[in-house]
């Protein structure tokens, strides 16, 4: 047990601006990867299967840690696990700036997954130190500069990369992080735990991270082609095994790593569905336009640097941050289900014209703005409206669960996105061809799609 609660000191703004700063490194570091993934294609000789698994490590390693970060951070204090929880972001920002090869560049971007759970841990920090209208203001600000970093992370890939290494692109983010978590240190001061009763679901944890790893992993060996029979079915089953112990562990555990009660609440379960719908849609788009962009072939592609991609990807980013902001408004005046069926249809369509229109670089980068403005409209929607559906002690749980779907909607839509062009693969020049390209919009398209058909079906319990 812990000793009586000591009332928090009150922080200023340097102590803030210090989180902020340090989220945009953590942001810049995060996101080096979308525009280089050509690149390190190339140097590393992986396809873009293997491309995709390493754009997926990073966002299943942070699936596992939301929800167990912030409650470290309750029992423990916010400040002693944002600490370690950075020295392992750290560490991997490290190892992934010396990988030789791609199993160390997979490892470090697991360990640089751990950002993810950064973020609870910073409002839990401002929660415990700020008033309640000064603390959504700081939030604010956090995620804000989150996102911005990200846009610089998107933009200085490509001139590092140029400049001196891929590996460079990595290293100075990473140092960016280390100085900055230094000025935290010494700003911000440490904050009390609760002294909460309730423990970590370690078991559930460690299936939750096998039932990931082997879904990926398994995802990743079918859509790389080439398996006899018995092997895919074996695949199939060892995923199918993991997935079931983590849900029957969680159905019976006190303190579950993810509730799955949620999922007994149709409002939620369907928000569920159709985040993971728009995700998987979203996740093949994040992939196949870099590639397309990268790549030069007979009367197709444009032989971009990982600088210019980051050009190309930009105005998305940028409309991602609008779209985010505007989803919660949009669903508050029409509604989840209308902000979805429009999302959907914005996406679908533009997919499937995408796949006839994409010999001009404006196209891709028109689709992409299109896209991810849909996209965020969809998911923040569905967010907020999860969010009101369900009662008050249960927002934490229900929007917790969403972000491990949205990510694993995600990598999955990754990973099919590299399986369709690493299947259309030329013999001969060894690049995706076009009609590869092709097949994969119109695939993504119609994965787009679905949420208009599960809006349909599940009219009378997806919120309006």
């Amino acid at each position: 047990m812990f000793d009586a609660v000591v009332s928090p000191v009150r922080i200023g703004r340097s102590s803030v601006g210090a989180l902020g700063i340090l989220a945009l490194a953590l942001g810049a570091l995060q996101s080096v990867v979308e525009p280089a993934l050509p690149l390190l294609q190339r140097e590393l000789g992986i396809s873009p299967a293997e491309g995709a698994l390493v754009a997926n490590a990073f966002a299943l390693t942070g699936a596992v840690i939301a929800p167990v970060a912030g409650k470290l951070g309750d029992r423990y204090g916010g400040k002693r696990v944002l600490i370690w929880l950075v020295a392992v972001i750290s560490a991997g920002g490290l190892l992934s700036s010396l990988a030789p090869t791609l199993p160390v560049l997979l490892l470090g971007q697991v360990l640089q997954g751990g950002m993810v759970g950064a973020l609870p841990l910073s409002f839990i920090l401002v929660r415990k130190h700020l008033s309640s209208g000064e603390s959504q203001a700081a939030v604010g600000l956090v995620v804000a500069l989150f996102t911005g970093g990200g846009m610089v992370g998107t933009v200085v890939a490509g001139p590092i990369a140029d400049g001196l290494s891929w590996h460079w692109m990595f290293a100075l983010p990473t140092a960016a992080v280390i100085v900055t978590t230094v000025v935290v240190v010494r700003l911000m001061p440490h904050d009390p735990p609760t002294g909460s009763d309730s423990g970590i679901d370690w078991l559930g944890v460690g299936l939750l991270s096998a039932t990931l790893l082997a879904f990926m992993v398994g995802l990743g060996v079918l859509t790389s082609g080439g398996l006899p029979p018995l092997a895919m079915v074996a695949v199939v089953l060892v995923v199918a095994a993991c997935t079931t112990a983590w849900i029957l562990v969680e159905r019976r555990s006190a303190t579950p790593t993810v509730d799955l009660r949620m999922l007994a609440v149709p409002a939620t379960r369907n928000a569920y569905v159709l985040t993971f719908l728009v995700a998987t849609g979203f996740g093949m788009i994040a992939i196949l336009l870099p590639q397309l962009f990268a790549v030069s072939g007979d009367g197709y592609g444009f032989a971009a640097d990982t600088t210019r991609i980051g050009l190309y990807l930009l105005p998305g980013a940028l409309i991602g941050v609008v779209s985010d902001s505007v989803g919660g408004i949009a669903s508050r005046r029409f509604g989840p289900r209308a902000v979805v069926v429009v999302g959907a249809a914005v996406t679908a369509v533009t997919m499937c014209a995408l796949a006839l229109l994409h010999d001009a670089v404006w196209q891709l980068v028109l689709a992409r703005v299109l896209t991810a403005f849909a996209v965020g409209l969809a998911t923040t929607a569905l967010l907020a409206g999860a969010a009101a559906s369900v009662e008050t002690k249960d927002i934490g749980i229900a929007t917790s669960l969403l972000v491990v779907t949205r990510v694993i909607g995600a990598a999955l839509g990754t990973q099919l996105g590299g399986g369709v062009l690493a299947l259309g693969t030329d013999p001969v020049t060894g690049l995706p061809t076009e009609s590869a390209f092709a097949a994969a919009f119109v695939v993504t398209g119609l994965i787009a799609a679905l949420p208009l058909l599960v809006v349909r079906i599940t009219r009378s319990s997806v919120p309006r």
